[in-house]
């Protein structure tokens, strides 16, 4: 396993306006902010210790993947992934690959999720009402079944706890017919492409979550887009209705983190080497997988193992 500190530096010469589970935002200038993707990883919403090597490289990589085959679908606020001149020069290797520096948008207060399988709250609040966001389903479906079809469902921001899922129709209250109309076009067009490279590929994207903004007056697709970390990707050899197919995440930590016990509640246990490698494992082959791209082609990702030692 990939040894050494996974996670950059947070001081680098540039104010932090923002900080997440896995994001830390900094201001470039009035325009421009640098996204920085850490390896931090989160399950059960509890952060673990211990970091998963290159998980903010994967995430960056495949967000790049997906925003240069959706550019006719809608602009993005991509600007750049090379690390600014502005960055201070310690931190400038350990950001390499893992950066995007992008434009300032007016982000939309709402959640862009789409789903095209019963699974998560979706499935919770189907069991009980045959609805998904208030929009009523065919009775006699399972977890994890196929949707009719996709369908486009938002949810509120929380800046605490746990996001609240609404109808587009309390979108459409918030955002104003038009803009939410407008959302829900680009993320169906944005998830129906990803779905048809996905099958061909092997991977089920079972849902994802956008986020947008205005760039210019016009929507853009922002932050991170179809990652593991945004969607569930299922493998399509060990998908089958009534079930819970694995994941190409962080299924390996869940699982793991399950089997001892754990009360769910800070601080969780530290995780074995082998746990670490096989969830850093899951995010490099979904990214393979679906670009069809090495891993080790994407910046900082061969520096980093020649000088921390391969992962195994």
């Amino acid at each position: 396993m990939t040894g050494g500190a996974a996670n950059p530096p947070s001081e680098i010469g540039l104010a932090r306006v923002a900080s997440g589970k896995v994001r830390d935002v900094y201001e470039i200038d009035a325009e421009h902010l640098l996204l920085v993707a850490s390896d931090r990883v989160s399950a059960f919403d509890v952060v673990m210790a211990e970091p998963i090597p290159d998980k903010g490289r994967v995430l960056t990589a495949l967000t790049c993947f997906w925003l240069d085959r959706l550019r006719d679908v809608a602009p993005n606020h991509l600007v750049s992934v090379d690390v600014p001149d502005v960055v201070e020069s310690h931190a400038r290797r350990a950001l390499g690959g893992r950066v995007m520096v992008v434009r300032k948008a007016e982000m939309l207060p709402v959640e862009c999720i789409v789903r095209g399988y019963l699974a998560g709250s979706a499935w919770a609040e189907y069991a009980e009402t045959s609805t998904v966001h208030q929009v009523a389903l065919p009775a006699g479906l399972q977890r994890s079944s196929p949707l009719p079809e996709a369908i486009f469902t938002p949810s509120t921001k929380a800046d605490a706890g746990h996001d609240v899922n609404i109808s587009f129709q309390e979108a459409a209250r918030i955002l104003g017919n038009q803009i939410a109309s407008q959302a829900r076009e680009i993320c169906l067009t944005a998830y129906e492409r990803a779905v048809k490279l996905g099958a061909e590929k092997g991977i089920i994207v079972a849902d994802t979550k956008f986020e947008l903004g205005f760039i210019d007056g016009k929507l853009s697709i922002c932050d991170e887009v179809i990652t593991p970390d945004s969607s569930r990707f299922w493998p399509a050899d060990r998908w089958s209705p009534g079930t819970a197919p694995p994941s190409f995440d962080k299924q390996p930590l869940r699982d793991w983190l399950e089997s001892t016990g754990w009360d769910k509640n800070p601080p969780p246990p530290r995780l074995p080497h082998h746990v670490v490698a096989a969830t850093r494992a899951r995010y490099v082959e979904a990214y393979e997988r679906l670009s069809g791209l090495s891993f080790d082609d994407w910046p900082g990702v061969r520096q980093n193992h020649s000088e921390q030692g391969s992962p195994s």
